[in-house]
């Protein structure tokens, strides 16, 4: 039953980590290439998009690897497990307190009502998005390495 927990907990968290990894080196790239204001109004309805989905898989990953850490904590790699952990938790006060605000924001703009700065705020939610992409790169590798 152990091994089935971490096989889905790493897939799921792995996924996730494919996604934002993605949205911050092929998804963004692409819609700050189009022209006028078709880059503006996709990052708008990505942010809707992926705005109501990655806090479900942001908790439910956490949410897994705590139940691997409580599980397996008599086996090895539970250390991995915990630190993955910690890193999947700072990743979610990230996105709370750093990317959410902007990502709200940004989500009901359109070329009529954007503000002035809105290039300057989706660069920052971008700069952002890069450190918590690290974040979760490195929990999704802790977990792999708890695997083996």
């Amino acid at each position: 039953m152990l091994n089935a927990l971490e096989v889905v907990t790493t897939v799921v968290v792995g996924v996730m980590v494919g996604v934002e990894f993605s949205v911050a080196f092929v998804i963004n790239p692409i819609l700050n290439a189009l022209p006028e204001d078709s880059g503006q109004l996709g990052h708008a309805h990505g942010g809707r998009m992926l705005g109501a989905v990655m806090p479900v898989w942001y908790l439910t990953s956490l949410a897994l690897v705590a139940v691997w850490a409580v599980a397996g904590r008599h086996h090895g790699g539970t250390g991995l497990v915990v630190t993955a952990a910690g890193l999947l938790i700072l990743s979610v006060i990230m996105s709370i307190l750093l990317l959410v605000p902007i990502n709200n924001r940004s989500k009901t703009w359109t070329p009529d009502n954007r503000p002035a700065d809105w290039k300057e705020q989706m660069g920052r939610w971008d700069r952002f998005h890069y450190v918590r992409v690290a974040v979760i790169v490195a929990a999704f590798a802790l977990l792999v390495a708890a695997l083996v």
